[in-house]
């Protein structure tokens, strides 16, 4: 049954990731808002309309959206929903949104340079490129509006925006400061740590963005403010006093991670597909994309330590232990 909480009613939608239900919510304001859409199929549109009912609305009801990310489980279905309901988010939304042919070709190229650097195998490379028809889970959409750190959202009056780039690069969150309620899409979640995903670069220079580390520190960001509750993107909700304890716990855990890669390389340079292996023996082949992600999050955080060096060898990196580098070992 949902319910309403004051004024917000959270709505568990299906999909067909292996992450499970999404929640998306549904805000009382100056203007009535949902805070995510799920994703752009029939079981969830299915389950959204319930939900909806149960709360004695239509989606035609729905004044506004907003979204905390771009990833289609919290927007592709937008498609849900008149074109002339304004949606609002972070501006690096936009171009998965518009989703242009040149984007793709963007997109495509930087994967596949990135994997070749990697020294990712040739049969693998082509499960990190996308073409039109295996998108099928995002819907086309201009945002009415770009949000940034401390704007306050239109129509919620004290609600503002939290910049949380890392698991993507449009990520924000919600905070009202009268109450500390939090609503913090895949930021943080009880019991899963997001997996910070590599993206083409923004700019035209060509330098990607490094999301573990941005991840890392939009998490410590947290730590600044008094919360009392955060509402997440899935699965259930963080009590106030249980914030601070979890953060700690991911960003430890998150580094011991990294040692254990440390480690491996303190016994050899390896590249990073190598490491890659490594670390997801079992499922690398079928989640390529996902363990890559991974794996380059924990080595741009060794590298930010000054832990590990790399150089180019025919094309690829080669990543190494700075220590025993240090000590002139030679392999």
């Amino acid at each position: 049954m949902v319910n309403w909480n004051g004024d917000i009613a959270k709505l568990s939608l299906p999909t067909p990731f292996a992450v499970g239900d999404v929640n998306v919510y549904v805000l009382k304001g100056e203007a009535l808002t949902l805070i995510d859409t799920g994703v752009k199929t029939v079981q969830s549109r299915e389950a959204l309309v319930y939900g909806l009912e149960e709360l004695g609305l239509k989606l035609s009801d729905i004044e506004q959206i907003i979204l905390t990310h771009h990833h289609p489980d919290h927007a592709g279905a937008l498609d849900f929903f008149d074109k002339e309901v304004p949606v609002y988010g972070h501006q690096n939304n936009q171009r998965w949104l518009t989703l242009s042919d040149e984007f793709l070709d963007i997109h495509n190229a930087f994967f596949l340079d990135f994997a070749g650097k990697l020294g990712v195998e040739e049969e693998l490379k082509h499960k990190l490129i996308h073409d039109r028809e295996e998108i099928k889970f995002l819907s086309k959409r201009k945002l009415q509006g770009y949000l940034a750190e401390g704007d306050e959202l239109p129509g919620l009056p004290g609600w503002r925006v939290i910049e949380t780039a890392g698991h993507a690069q449009s990520h924000v969150s919600f905070y009202r400061e009268r109450d500390g309620v939090m609503i913090a899409g895949d930021h943080l979640l009880a019991k899963i740590s997001p997996n910070p995903l590599m993206e083409p670069p923004l700019l035209m220079d060509g330098v990607r963005q490094r999301p573990l580390l941005q991840y890392n520190a939009a998490l410590q960001k947290l730590l600044d403010f008094t919360i009392s509750k955060v509402y997440s993107g899935h699965g259930g909700e963080i009590d106030g006093d249980k914030v601070a304890d979890l953060i700690r716990y991911r960003l430890e855990r998150q580094h011991n991670r990294a040692m254990q890669v440390k480690s491996m390389l303190q016994e050899k340079p390896l590249t990073g597909f190598e490491v890659c292996q490594q670390l997801f023996p079992k499922v690398y082949r079928q989640e390529v994309d996902l363990t890559l992600s991974e794996t380059v999050g924990q080595l741009d955080y060794l590298e930010d330590l000054g832990e590990i060096v790399t150089e180019m060898n025919s094309g690829v990196v080669l990543y190494s232990s700075a220590t025993t580098v240090s000590k002139g070992i030679i392999y």
